[in-house]
């Protein structure tokens, strides 16, 4: 258990000014063995990458949403996860994120860097030391220093990417060696602005999509994965209908997804 930390008033987050621009090799000359990080081969075809709506995403995210986008019941199970896996005193990069991060509140890291669309949200977000804005559809590279982050967060937004192997090559760099990175997400989506992988994809392949992410960059180790799905609930009088509302995807609460790698290795 970890003991609880007095509340203190925290300072808006600040934006993040910009590091110096770090190289990532994502193609192992082909007579030499693949290097960590680089990219093994693509997961998405041309087709699985397109979007309905062809827009910039920053146009799209142009106005602050400040609402939550999945049930308290994911939030909890996600917060219970990250106080699993997260130490205090860690460096965390919160990829994708927005006015919450859910992040267990007892629990204090060295910083926490922000991502996301909206320069509104991130400054919303009371766990945010620092943020930065940046389309990762347009731009995949991150402009942060090699190895300086224990943990990569990535929640109900893996579905947007669309050089989701450059993304995650770039999650590798990042991270410290042993440093985790946590990919959660639901059922929901902006249906208009999710790939077309995902958006024609089941529950499980939506899982294996996220899996085969952290299988194309050399170095990840085996990826984890965590299902927490809505209960039937009642009698055996209400299970039938419970069945029907799961089929046509109306279950009373949001499924439970989570994706978890480490860099090299999982510590002890």
């Amino acid at each position: 258990m970890f003991c609880s930390q007095p509340q203190t008033l925290r300072p808006r987050p600040r934006l993040l000014a910009p590091a110096p621009r770090c190289s990532n090799d994502a193609s192992p000359s082909p007579s030499s063995p693949a290097a960590a990080g680089s990219i093994r081969r693509l997961v998405l075809q041309p087709e699985g990458r397109a979007k309905l709506d062809a827009r910039p995403d920053r146009d799209f995210y142009a106005f602050p949403r400040l609402v939550t986008h999945v049930d308290d019941g994911f939030i909890a199970t996600l917060t219970d996860l990250y106080r699993e896996r997260l130490r205090p005193g860690w460096d965390v990069l919160d990829l994708m994120s927005s006015w919450v991060s859910h992040l267990p509140p007892e629990v204090q890291f060295r910083r926490v860097v922000g991502h996301g669309l909206n320069a509104q949200e991130l400054a919303r977000n009371p766990r945010l030391d620092y943020f930065f804005v940046k389309d990762l559809n347009r731009e995949q590279q991150l402009e942060l220093e090699s190895g300086s982050f224990d943990a990569v967060l990535c929640t109900v937004s893996v579905q947007y990417l669309q050089s989701p192997e450059k993304v995650f090559a770039e999650i590798f760099r990042v991270l410290k060696p042993g440093g985790v990175c946590i990919v959660s997400f639901s059922n929901r989506m902006f249906y208009e602005k999710a790939i077309g992988a995902w958006r024609e994809g089941t529950p499980y392949s939506r899982v294996q999509l996220v899996t085969q992410y952290f299988q194309c960059v050399e170095g990840f180790t085996q990826p984890e994965v965590i299902r927490k799905l809505p209960s039937a609930g009642g009698g055996a009088a209400q299970q039938p209908l419970a069945a029907f509302v799961r089929l046509f995807g109306m279950a009373s609460s949001d499924p439970f997804y989570a994706v978890i790698a480490y860099r090299n290795f999982k510590p002890m």
